[in-house]
């Protein structure tokens, strides 16, 4: 469930700026969106795992407003990291 050290590297190096950006909007939606991912994997398995779903809902919330953030800041990054994502909208 958790991203592995050389997960993390790797889409530092496919969204960051530089290879060692890791703080720009675009790495932490890409991140959040990894870990989102795997959360969903394992709620077909576990389906009545409540309190990982709260977890879930939390981490959706979160990236809902990173997107938002840049968003605001700068649409053609917004447009361009929802498009590598596959995220909607």
């Amino acid at each position: 469930m958790s991203i592995t050290k050389e997960n993390k590297a790797e889409i530092f190096k496919s969204y960051g700026l530089n290879p060692n950006d890791t703080g720009s909007p675009e790495v932490q939606i890409a991140i959040w969106t990894q870990r989102i991912n795997s959360l969903i994997e394992h709620f077909n398995v576990h389906k009545k795992d409540n309190h990982s779903r709260l977890g879930l809902m939390k981490m959706v919330g979160k990236r809902r407003r990173l997107l938002d953030y840049l968003k605001s800041k700068d649409e053609n990054r917004y447009q361009d990291i929802i498009a590598k994502l596959g995220l909607r909208k």
